[in-house]
Order: C-alpha cells, then structure tokens, then sequence
C-alpha cells in the first residue's frame, strides 16, 4: 500500500536541502543536494511509518499540500529557495529492500557453550534474534 505525505523542501544557504515532513511531528532529514535530500526523505518517511507500525503507533493522515503552503512560506524565510511536495513510498516493499535484510554478525562464545548448542542442534541465528527482540522489547512479527 502507498503511502503519500507532504514534505518540505527547503533549499540552504550552504546548498544543501532540509526536508521536513509537518504531519509526523515535523520529522526532518536532509541531503548535500536535491536527489539526495529526495532519497533521504523517502527513507526517513518508509522508516518513520514502518516503525510507528512496529511499535502500534498511530499513524496521523496526510494534509492536503494547499493546506500547508501558508505554513511552509512563514518557515522560509532563512532558505534560498522552498517548495511543498506529496512524497509517496510503498513502506512494506521499502522495507523488505531496506530495513528487513538480514546482516552477518560474529559473535564469540565460550567454547563450552558452543559445543553444548552445536549437540542440540541449536539455531544460532534464531536463538539470536528471539534474545535481541526480547531484550530491546520488540517484536520479529510484522
């Protein structure tokens, strides 16, 4: 499912650009240049709303762009330049590419412990990952 919110763009002084997303408690990021600051942006709202899910967060609705102009004007004032645009991620497909890949960790342990888990058969990556999500208080469903 696609999900569509209004970002501001701002263009610096330095000529970088500020993003700043005013439905989601103005959560911000930013970029060297502008297809950095769109792609940054992008990231920051797939992982905003895909954690706010995680976490049974609330989601707020998207205000329409018109709505948002007067505001995003007032907030201009130190940028070269400013425009509003309706980014749009598809979350569970950004994250299945971004944020659900799965990374190769070494870790070291007693070589008693490792003997005894290897006899068990033990799944080290499970057993990992069950005790990281315990121990952070999250948890592996989507």
């Amino acid at each position: 499912m696609l999900s569509n919110y209004p970002a501001f763009f701002y263009k610096e002084q330095n000529g970088e650009y500020s993003v700043i997303f005013p439905d989601l408690n103005d959560l911000a990021t930013c970029g060297s240049d502008l297809d950095e600051a769109n792609r940054m942006a992008v990231d920051c709202l797939a992982g905003y709303i895909y954690s706010a899910k995680l976490d049974g967060r609330k989601i707020p609705s998207p205000s329409l762009i018109t709505a948002l102009e007067e505001r995003r004007k007032a907030e201009s004032s130190d940028a070269i330049e400013s425009f509003t645009v309706m980014l749009c991620v598809d979350v569970e497909q950004y994250a299945e590419k971004h944020f659900k890949k799965a990374v190769k960790r070494t870790v070291t342990l007693p070589i008693w412990l490792d003997s005894l888990a290897k006899e068990r058969r033990v799944n080290f990556s499970q057993t990992l990952q069950n005790a990281l999500a315990d121990k952070l208080g999250v948890s592996l469903d989507n």
